[in-house]
């Protein structure tokens, strides 16, 4: 039976699934239309990437307890790694230095309509200061810092900002969000005085906006057959797919240049139960 024939397209559509695509269409039709799981691992050394993926799941959670009013003796009792320790560290300095002030909204799903589809999002906190302005902070665990240029180039920096701005107003007590309100904060556990801050602005809303409904609209209107592999083949190397595609079976190294460590961190919530924002 050819495969094509289970190939379903999918109406959720997260930044990390627009990412895939942009990468790779063939990766997007293998992880998100074949729902395919490959059992090549991304990066070497396997161990330390499995070890920091779960580290950083854990920091996730720690963060979004403490967001919510867990103690901190009693998350610390939770700590038994180093690495952990220290961005648990670096956090509560950040945390007791931070000066904004406002409401905070902690691992926030997001789903609205778009188009025929749906953009959905889970956003590590959204803080909605006393002035009025609404931060979307990221916490990232990633070994490197990334670019400034690598982060704005993201489709997370951009479906983020544009769903908060199109359906956030049950944080504001039922007021718009204007885009120009919004900026998104990168926060690095291993480089906590090195946050990376992107403003938004009603000129970057409507780019967003064309931009992708545009790329909803082109992966909806593929046909099965439609999806070519990257042109950069460098990628390959960290794609779980790449001897299914024969583009080499040795996974690329976890410290190579432009690789920052990004364990691509699809929400843990099932997106299909929560309830769309009308608007």
């Amino acid at each position: 039976m050819d495969q094509n024939e289970h190939l379903k397209f999918p109406n959720l559509f997260s930044a990390a699934s627009l990412q895939d695509f942009v990468d790779c269409p063939r990766r997007f039709q293998l992880r998100h239309m074949l729902k395919l799981a490959w059992p090549a691992i991304e990066s070497e050394p396997v161990l330390e990437v499995e070890t920091l993926m779960q580290l950083g799941r854990q920091f996730h959670r720690m963060v979004q307890q403490r967001q919510l009013g867990i103690p901190i003796e009693q998350l610390q009792d939770l700590i038994k790694d180093n690495t952990l320790q220290r961005w648990w560290e670096n956090y509560l300095r950040f945390e007791s230095q931070s000066v904004i002030k406002g409401r905070r909204f902690p691992e926030v799903a997001m789903s609205a309509p778009f188009g025929a589809a749906r953009l959905v999002a889970q956003m590590d906190l959204v803080l909605v200061s006393d002035e009025g302005r609404v931060f979307i902070y990221d916490w990232k665990t990633s070994r490197h810092r990334p670019h400034r240029s690598w982060l704005t180039s993201r489709l997370q920096s951009r479906v983020y900002p544009y769903l908060l701005s199109q359906g956030g107003a049950h944080f504001t007590d039922g007021l718009l969000i204007e885009p120009r309100q919004i900026e998104m904060i990168y926060w690095f556990a291993d480089f906590p005085d090195q946050a990376e801050k992107i403003s938004y602005s009603q000129g970057q809303f409507e780019s967003d906006r064309v931009f992708l409904k545009g790329l909803v609209e082109e992966i909806i209107n593929l046909g099965r057959n439609d999806f070519p592999l990257t042109s950069k083949i460098d990628r390959c190397r960290y794609c779980v797919y790449r001897s299914l595609c024969d583009r080499g079976s040795q996974a690329g190294f976890l410290d190579k240049e432009n690789l920052y460590g990004e364990i691509n961190r699809e929400p843990l919530i099932d997106f299909s139960k929560v309830e769309e924002i009308e608007f």
